[in-house]
Order: structure tokens, then sequence, then C-alpha cells
């Protein structure tokens, strides 16, 4: 901890330390600047009149000019560096390679291998005297010669060897992928700019390279990068909840309150501030420091706590560098290993905990049951070995255990030890995080250049399960480039930009005024880049449009600006979600003022009671001028998707000054000058990428704040609703209605009454978006959980982002907050990229799919020959080195070789999986069991009769230190080609026949294949002792190849073979994935029931509930038909629900505990499905009785019967 403190301090420059009494070359000193910057409120502001006089003598002190800024040359800004410290916070020191080797040792089944390994070195070296090896049994000895006994000590070492290797790849694709995070941390820091004033010019420059007594100029959707001192602001509201927790908007101002700090979010209105304190010595930099140095105590108590997990932690507390100033949780997925420890560092890092992303969850429950059931074989192994062995020595040939033979039965035991512990090492899937993380990483880079950024690794694959987008309009399905193209001025309706001479002059003043002053300064129109290109918009682009517009009528807003500085504005009233306008008071020669607003026409019309007419006077504009305008103008205008900008005034007398700060009286009796509408063309490609998503199963909703009509034009022209289609369109006053009660209260109900359905909310505001998100999300309506992707850019889209599945930011558009609060951020606000998005998380995980298919066949096979191999020859076929060697072509190659297989447009030709399918479906599960029976058969014709078909010395039943024999190297080289073959295999996992497609486009794959070949036939011909090899003839090469190749062949058997035929396959492929009900054993730990879980519970007994009482009511009406039916024959029509639902096969049985909540059998089950309406025979058959109840609980439940005692789901909803 001691050093860490020490680097805080290191970390101000080297002339500072003396430097608290006299301040160099400037007024005040940086201590002084750091205490100052400890008050709040109106103590900071008696603290600059007491001290500096006033802020232009602050700026003095600090040599500064808050309208010029710094002159910007770099001598001065490298001597403000050095004496007032950089504006970067030191992040924390990434591990070391030695550190990450240490950490991959701590895998357990590795130190078990460590320790037998040096128990069989030590005992290699003693040798029990010579003539008493008689008596200790004839296992013990046989054709042992000289030279062998020798040779002893090399399996020792071989393994230990081994494990060095597994170590050191660990502990490399550790500290590769820790570099990839700090590479994109890098970036992403690097792509933060800010806008400050330097010589007279507003220029962007890397957050990074501000400097105190910079003047920077803050905006709406800002993230501070520094504290400073409020020079100037209109309106501003900063939320500083990050730093105080305090969650109400604080209201800054030069007189009142004028400290701003770093890490604060700008929520409303726009200024300049003076930078005084930068970097470490900024509120956001102290507080790192203390976390600094806090963080390794963490850590100390962190390993104290984890110890104790044992297994299941290797391979995650690797990627837990919390990056210092961005604070990105971007950590590996949690595989089996370890998904605790890392829930509990992520609650300490303050990040919200989001749920655990789909596929996590899988794997750690997969990986746990695998390891499972690997320790329950290695212990069984174990336990086969030495009985036989003791049985055999002692009982059969009745020998007496002596001192001196000790040391030979230890050597026997230890040798039966590493047995066991290669079972195990061979059937844990350590490969499986392995393959995560770089299928994971290797994404992400991919992604990069495909202008998706991402933040947080899961989202990558959680996006591949989306089945739902709700994206903005502007900007994400528009080009975002506004040119105004229709407008309504002195009561004519001009159906193009209007010949500035045909206008009154006096509306056309009043125009150019009012777009010219009532809007962000920072807003401009620059000549264009290249000869042709259209002008550079810059700034907020609808008022870019509509300083197009007066540039259109021959005028320049510049000059206007001129004459009216930003420090002259009088009061400016921001543009945010709840006024929907913007207003800018300035005062007039005469004393009096005017006020301009331009905002949403139907808003701003409301509150406009005149409306200038032809000859640029004032009439009086009633409400039914108004209507019929909006009949007239505004609809036309809307419906060919314009957007609508109503541009009014307002004047005031000079005295008594109006009370600026009550709105309500400043923002009525407007006069309306113009309306104007604005085009903002849809983007070429959107159409398409829309429809490739409709086609991948993924809805498509536009959440806007404009006005219905246009919205609706634009969903039309994107191709998000389609003439002839069941839709609806909402504005959110509507919605609101419509799924709240009287009280006003959202009703989940009520939302899903609307959503299926729902494809255009218009004129929503923020909390609109977030209810929509999380009412899709919550919602149990349809057969799965839906996974919601959103965009945003605004400030207040931050909780609609959040609360998403995956939520996208804008990288061009987009404000700080909405960044900070994203999983990844499109750097070229296009929708198409979230097409791409989606093709790589599907990506993700068909690659997973593919790793998994090829690990668990070779586990099976794996575990099954050593496992019978050690019972009925008492020595593994495969030898502990030979195992690690396969679990090192398995794992670390294998996972290379499939995880970076490129994605193709076919992935998005399947729907989403969804959250409930499992990750090994029924075609991959017959795949492995038929590699599985392939492989088996072989090895154990190979073990059994490989010496008569090849003619050598059987290897069976070797004595402890026997040479290697031809037998068993054929055994293992066989064994390891079909896993080569079987690899090729794996990169289908749909049951798709041309294994071969598109091999070529992955390089990585081909190089692996032919590499590990290679690496092959140097292990055979020359490993010697070490791998228990013998070198092979070219004959026994070939036929071993020909096996291999058989796998090939018998993959084209099994693929032709339907799935739907195999009905036994659908339990296993669903046993893997107890992802329905969370069983209590699964989770030991409270804390990893996620909300998802715990929804589903209660989900869940409220179905059973209601399935009882039907079954109770249906009881019931049997009890009363058979009375009366007893004479007539019984109706039988399938499609009455009383007899469906008392069909025997669908009563809920105690036998039965694990009940499906989601169909998760594969496509062709739910073709079958639609094709006969009789219950089919599937094993999950309760199912279908829950998807019928769904329209009976309505009507019947008002029986309140509740469930009784003895019924079967009485003891289920107990036991749930």
């Amino acid at each position: 901890m001691g050093d860490m403190t020490n680097s805080a301090v290191d970390f101000y420059p080297k002339n500072q330390r003396g430097e608290s009494n006299h301040a160099g070359e400037f007024g005040c000193s940086l201590n002084e600047l750091r205490s100052f910057m400890e008050l709040r409120g109106s103590e900071a502001v008696q603290k600059i009149q007491d001290t500096y006089g006033d802020m232009n003598g602050f700026c003095r002190r600090l040599k500064t000019s808050p309208t010029e800024g710094l002159a910007g040359n770099p001598a001065d800004l490298e001597n403000r560096r050095q004496t007032f410290g950089r504006n970067f916070i030191p992040p924390k020191k990434p591990k070391t390679f030695l550190q990450l080797i240490w950490e991959a040792l701590q895998d357990v089944t590795l130190i078990i291998l460590e320790l037998a390994a040096i128990i069989s070195l030590g005992l290699s070296f003693y040798q029990p005297p010579g003539e008493r090896s008689e008596m200790c049994g004839s296992a013990a000895g046989g054709v042992e010669d000289e030279g062998e006994s020798e040779a002893g000590w090399i399996e020792g070492a071989a393994i230990l060897l081994s494990v060095i290797c597994v170590v050191f790849v660990t502990a490399f694709n550790d500290w590769s992928k820790e570099k990839q995070f700090r590479g994109l941390q890098s970036r992403i820091e690097q792509e933060q700019k800010f806008a400050v004033v330097r010589g007279g010019q507003v220029i962007q420059i890397p957050v990074s390279e501000i400097v105190t007594g910079d003047i920077a100029q803050i905006k709406y959707g800002d993230l501070l990068p520094a504290d400073g001192i409020l020079i100037q602001g209109n309106d501003l509201k900063i939320d500083e909840s990050s730093l105080t927790g305090e969650s109400d908007h604080v209201r800054k101002s030069a007189d009142k309150d004028p400290m701003l700090l770093s890490g604060t979010h700008v929520m409303e209105g726009s200024g300049k501030m003076l930078v005084s304190a930068v970097g470490v010595n900024s509120q956001t930099g102290i507080i790192f420091t203390l976390l600094g140095a806090g963080g390794e105590e963490e850590e100390k108590k962190d390993k104290k706590g984890k110890m104790q997990d044992g297994n299941m932690e290797n391979s995650q507390n690797k990627a837990k560098k919390q990056d210092g100033a961005a604070a990105m949780e971007m950590q590996p997925l949690k595989s089996a290993e370890g998904g605790d420890g890392d829930d509990k560092e992520k609650k300490k890092s303050g990040t919200p905990k989001k749920e655990k992303s789909v596929l996590q969850g899988k794997l750690t429950k997969l990986a746990v049951q695998i390891g499972k059931a690997g320790l329950v074989m290695s212990a069984i192994t174990v336990i086969i070995l030495v009985l036989y062995f003791a049985i055999d020595t002692f009982v059969i040939q009745k020998l007496q255990w002596l001192p001196e033979c000790t040391p030979v039965y230890i050597q026997f035991f230890v040798k039966f030890f590493i047995i066991g512990v290669t079972v195990l090492v061979v059937a844990v899937p350590e490969g499986l995080p392995l393959a995560v993380t770089i299928s994971l990483a290797y994404s992400v880079k991919k992604m990069m250049k495909d202008n998706n950024l991402v933040r947080h690794l899961d989202a990558c694959e959680t996006m591949g399960n989306a089945t739902a987008i709700c994206s903005d309009k502007t900007g994400t399905l528009t080009t975002n480039r506004m040119t105004v193209v229709q407008a309504y001025v002195g009561d004519v309706h001009y159906k193009e930009v209007p010949d500035p001479d045909t206008l009154p002059s006096k509306s056309l003043d009043m125009l150019v005024n009012a777009i010219s002053l009532n809007s962000a300064y920072t807003s401009k129109i620059l000549p264009p880049e290249k000869e042709v290109g259209l002008p550079r918009q810059v700034g907020n682009k609808t008022e870019c449009g509509l300083l197009g517009f007066v540039l259109d009528l021959k005028r320049d807003y510049q000059t206007v600006r001129d004459q009216t500085p930003e420090e002259k504005l009088y009061k400016v009233y921001t543009f945010n979600s709840e006024r929907k306008s913007m207003s800018t008071v300035i005062k007039m020669q005469d004393g009096s003022f005017r006020m301009y607003s331009k905002g949403a026409s139907e808003i701003v019309l409301k509150k406009c009671s005149n409306i200038l007419n032809t000859a640029g006077e004032a009439r009086v504009f009633r409400p039914r001028d108004r209507d019929e305008m909006v009949k007239k103008v505004i609809e036309p205008m809307a419906c060919d998707g314009l957007r609508t900008i109503c541009i009014a005034f307002r004047d005031f007398p000079g005295s008594p000054e109006p009370d600026w700060d009550n709105e309500n009286n400043i923002l009525i009796d407007l006069t309306c000058i113009a309306v104007v509408g604005i085009e903002d063309p849809v983007r070429p490609e959107v159409p398409e990428a829309i429809r490739k998503c409709q086609r991948a199963g993924i809805t498509v909703r536009m959440v806007t704040g404009d006005n219905i009509n246009t919205a609706r034009a634009i969903a039309i022209k994107c191709g998000i609703i389609n003439p002839g289609e069941d839709f609806i369109c909402l504005e959110g006053k509507d919605f609101n209605r419509r799924i709240r009660n009287e009280k006003g209260e959202v009703e989940q109900e009520r939302i899903d009454k609307i959503w299926p359905k729902l494809r255009v909310l218009a004129r929503s505001s923020p909390t609109d978006k977030h209810t929509l998100v999380k009412g899709i999300i919550d919602s149990l309506h349809g057969e799965r959980r839906q996974v919601v992707a959103v965009t945003g850019d605004g400030t207040n889209d931050g909780p609609a982002l959040k609360k998403a599945d995956v939520g996208f930011a804008m990288g061009i558009a987009g404000t700080d907050v909405a960044k900070e609060a994203s999983d990844i951020i499109l750097t070229d606000d296009n929708f198409s990229s979230i097409v791409k998005a989606v093709m790589w998380g599907r990506n993700v995980y068909d690659s997973i799919s593919k790793f998994l298919q090829f690990q668990l066949t070779v586990n099976v096979v794996a575990v099954i020959v050593a496992f019978t191999g050690a019972c009925i020859t008492q020595d593994s076929p495969l030898k502990a080195v030979q195992m690690l060697w396969v679990n090192l072509i398995m794992d670390t190659f294998a996972s290379l070789a499939l995880a970076t297989e490129p994605p193709t447009e076919a992935l998005l030709m399947r729907k989403p999986y969804g959250r409930n399918k499992p990750l090994i479906s029924r075609t991959m599960m017959k795949n492995i069991l038929g590699h599985g029976i392939y492989q088996l058969t072989v090895i154990f014709t190979l073990l059994f009769a490989g010496e008569t078909i090849f003619n050598i010395d059987s290897g069976r039943n070797a004595p402890l230190h026997a040479p290697p024999s031809e037998h068993y190297t054929i055994i293992f080289n066989t064994f390891v080609l079909m896993q080569l073959f079987n690899e090729i295999n794996a990169r289908k996992i749909h049951g798709e026949k041309n294994v071969f497609d598109g091999i070529f486009r992955n390089p990585i794959f081909c190089s692996i294949v032919f590499g590990t070949f290679a690496i092959q036939i140097v292990i055979i011909q020359f490993g010697g002792k070490p791998f228990s090899c013998i070198p092979l003839q070219i004959d026994q090469w070939l036929w071993c190849i020909v096996l291999g190749v058989g796998e090939l062949l018998w993959g084209q058997i099994i693929s032709s073979i339907p799935t739907n035929r195999l009905k036994f396959l659908k339990e296993a492929g669903h046993g893997t994935q107890k992802d329905d009900i969370p069983e209590e054993e699964l989770n030991e730990d409270a804390e990893e029931i996620d909300h998802a879980e715990r929804e589903l519970r209660r989900g869940q007994i409220l179905w059973f509930r209601g399935l009882n009482r039907i079954q109770t009511q249906i009881r019931v009406v049997k009890a009363f038909r058979s009375s009366l039916y007893e004479g007539l024959e019984k109706p039988e029509s399938k499609s009455s629900i009383h007899n469906f639902m008392t069909h025997p096969e669908f009563r809920i049985d105690d036998s039965q505990p694990h009940i499906p909540l989601i169909d998760d059998t594969d496509i062709e089950e739910d073709v079958a499905l639609k094709q006969n309406s009789s219950p089919p025979s599937s094993p999950n058959k309760n199912n279908n009785a829950i998807d019928s109840g769904i329209n009976l609980t309505t009507d019947t439940s008002k029986s309140a019967t509740s469930s009784s005692p003895g019924s079967p789901l009485h003891s289920l909803e107990t036991s749930l």
C-alpha cells in the first residue's frame, strides 16, 4: 500500500513540493487552488471577492483572459503542466508477467499435478535394495532393466514441464488480453475532446491537454474534464451525483455557486469556465488517488477470501484491473471458475451490477457440471486402481507389507494418483474461459473496424441474442444533416426555400435575428473541407439547418452575432426535454427587452397569440386559426417526413423588469414569425439494415421526440412499418395514458398489451423511453424474455441506455453522459453498424458452441478411455504427459482456431437464440455422441486388438517403468489425429454438410491445424521417453491418418441422420442447461440469483397457481360431466380446453420436477407443433398446457380455489 501513496505523490510535478509558499510566476499556488476548490456555493463567491476582487482578478492571477483564453504557446502550456500538473490520472499499474504467472499457478488441478510430479520425481531417485524386490510382489518387478529404472524421473519431469507450458500459455493470454484492454482504454480516452478558447478561437483539444488557466466552453451533455470556476453561464444545471451522491440537479451561476467539479455532468444549459485544477489535483483525481491507495488493501483482503474458493477460481481475477480514469468494467466473461469472486469485486468497484450476461450464466453452469462429473470420474479411477492393486498383491499373492517394500508401493500409488489427476485435467474444460475471452477479444478488435467501440465485453455477445432494438430517429436512422426545405412566412406556405425578395422585409429581418441570436453560438456552418463537398455543420444539427436557411436567404448570421456577442445575451432558456423549446432574451437600445423563441411547432404555436401577416405586421392568432394552420401547414409538412420548427418572439417593457424566473408568465403571448419544415433524409443504407434485422427475428422500434406524422413518414421510408402490417404508432401522452392505472402507476399487464405491436413512439420523453425499455425487458409475454438494445445520444437517454441489455451511444452526436451509460459506442452514428454488432454477437455465440462441441467430444472420449483403460489394464492408455498435450491442443489451440472464425451473412438468416436455449443444441449433442462413439470404437479396438492387427508387441500390463510401446504410441497418435480432423467437423454446428466451407477465410484456423500436425509428428518421432512414445513406421502413420480422416467421413454420416428422429437427444441437450428453474445446488451463493431468475421464480409460482386452479376447476367440471354424460358418448373435441387439459399426459407430475417454462427444443419441434394441433408426445408436455392455459386464466380464475394440499402442484409450489 505504501508504494501506491508514494506514486500519488510522485505524480505531482517535481518543482511543486517546496512551492506552497511562493507560486513562481503565477499569482496563486497549487495548494491554494486545491484548498479553494474544496469550498462550495456562497463561501466560494466570498473567497473570490476577498482574495482576488472578482473573476477577472482571478484570471489575471492565472495569466489568462476570460474572453481570449490562453495564448496557447507551447512553452507557457508546458510551464503550466509543470506547475499545476497534467490533466491525467495515472491508471493503476498493470500486473507484471510474473504476477500473472503466479496467478495461473493458483489453479488447483495444476497444483495437484505439480505435487504428484514432485513425489514421483523424489521416489524415482530412491533405489530400494535390489534382492528384496521379489518379495514385494510380481506387479512391482518384471522386465525392468537398469537403463529404464534410471529414466524413471523422466515422467515426473515431463509433467512439471508441461505444467510450466500450460502456465506460460495462460499467463501470456492474460497479458495480451490486458494489453488489448489498455489499448482500447487509451483509444477511448483519446477520442474524448473538449472545447476550449485559445487565442480567441474555440478549438477542440483532447481532454488530457487541458491545463490550469484554460477557458473551457461547457454545454448540455458534457462530462466535465477538470475542476473549474464558472465565468458566465446560461441556465446551467449540473448533476453532481457522481461525487456527492445527491441526485437533484444543482443550479450553477457565476454569482451564487460558481464551483464546477470534474466528473460531474452538465444536464442543462451552457457556459464558460476557468479551469482551476486538473488531473490528480482535481476533486475526482484526489478521490482516485485515495482509491489507488485503498485498492491494494482491498486486494489483500480479497485474496484471503478467495483462496477458499478453490477450483472455481482460476482464470477470472486477471482482468479486473479497473482502469483509473474511466472506470470501464471490461471484465472477460466469468467462466465457471469464479463466477462469484468477480461479483463481489464488481460490487466493490461501485459500478452498477448488470445482470449476468446470457452466455456467462449458461457457461458457468455448464462448466461447474462438467467439473463435478470429472471429479467423480477421477476419484472412481483412483479408488479402483488402488483396490485392484491391493487385492492383487495382498490377497491373491498373500504378501506381507514389508517396510523395505514401502517405497515401491508408494511409487505405485503415486502412479495411480497421477492417472486420476490426468483424468481430472482432461475432464475440466479450462479452455472454456479462454475460448470465451479469445473469441470476445477478437470480435471486439474486429468490431472496431465496423465502427463499434465496445466498452463492456459481454455486450458483444448479448447483442447476438437481441430480439428488439429501440432506435432514435435523428442521426441514427437519418443522416443528421438538417436542411430547411419548406417554410410558412407571412401567411404563405412556400414548398421550397423562398426568394428573399418575395418576403416582407420586416418579417425577414425578424426571422434572421431570431435564428442567429437564439441558437447556441457554438453552432456554425463552415466551408466544406473538399472542393465539391457540402458545407460542414458544427454543433447542434437542427440549429445548423436553420442557420443554413439564413444563408439561403442571402443573409449572414455572423454579422448579427457580432453585433450582440454571447456575453451580452441577457437571459437564455436552453433547450431541454421538458420545455422542448429554446428562448433568448436580449436588451434593446431603448432599455426594453425582446425574447426570441424556437421549438417544436405544436408546442410553440400553443403559446402564440399573434402572427406576422403578409405585410410583416402582427395580427391576432386565435385557437381556430391555429387548428387550421396545423391542418393546412404542419400536418402536410410532417407527412412529408419533415420536422416542423416554429420561430416566434415577444417584446417586454424595460420597467418594471419581468420576473425572468417565472417561466410560465414569460413563455406566453408570443408572436409567430415563421414555421419551417426541416428535412433530415433517411440514411441510404438503413432500409436494407432494417430488413436484415427483421429477417433475423429482431423487431426495430423507433422512439423519437418528433411529431407523430413525421415519425410515421420516416418509419415507412425506413421499412420499420410496412403497409398492411398490424402495428401501432403512439404519442408519448397516449402511451402513458394506456399503461398507467388510475393512481398513475405503470402496470406491466397494460404494457404487455401494447409493446408487441408498437413500432413508433413519437413525442416521447426520456422517461417514456425508459418505461418502454423496462416494460419490454420485464415482460413475460411470449415464449422468451426479450433482449433489448437501445440507441441514445442525449444526456436524458442515460437511464434507458443503462436499463437496456445493450446500450448503444452515438460517437459523433452523443453526449459524454450517454457514452458513459452505454455498452457500445457507434463511432459513425449509423444504424447499419448495429446490424454488424448483431452479426458479431451471434458469431461469438456460435464460436463458443463450436468450441464446446469439439471440447466435449474430446472430454468424453479421453475420460472414458482413461477410466476403462485404468480399470481393465491398471494403466491409462494415455499417459499424463500425453493427456496434457491433448489438453493443450483442445484448450488453447482449438479455442484460438474455432473462436476466430469470421462471421458470415448467414448468421442473420436465423432467429435469435433467446435466453433459455441450451448452449448445446440437439444437433450438437448428436455430433458429440456420434463422434464419441466413433473414437471410442477405434481406440478400444486398437487397445485390445491392436497388437494382432499391426503385428506388434502388446503394450498392456507393462511394469512400472517399462519402455514406451509401439502399441500405445499408435493409440496416442490415432487419438490426436482424430481430434485434429474432428476440429474441422466442429466448424459447423447447425448440421451443415460442407465442413470446409470458408475454411481459407480463416488463416488462423489453417495454421493451427497444420501446426498441431507438425508438432505431433515431432512428438511421435522424437518425443521418446518423456512423451512415452516410440518412432512409428510410415505404414503405421498412414493407418493412423486413415483412421483420423475417417472422422470426416463419419461426420457426413452423422449429419445425414435427421436430428428430430433421435428423440432421446432432447433431454441431453436440455440437461446440460438448467436455465429454467434455478436449482438450489447450482447457486450455493444467494448472490448468484440474478434479477431475471428472481422474476422467473415469481412468475413460475404464479403460473403454477394459475394452472392449479384450472386443474381443480377441470376436475369439478369432469365430475359434473361424468354424471351428465353417463348415457351419452363423451364429446371428443381436441380443441376443447377442458379435454385438452385432462389428457393424462398433461398432469404435472411429482416425478417430473424439472418444468421448463419455455419451450427450448429446436426449431424442428416447433414446426411439428404448428402442423398438428393435437398435443405431440414430447417430453416437456406441460409447456403446451401452460400455453393453452394463458387464455383460460383470465375468465376462470375468478373462483379462487387455492391449491389443495394433496395435489402435486401444491408440493411444487412449496418446494419453489
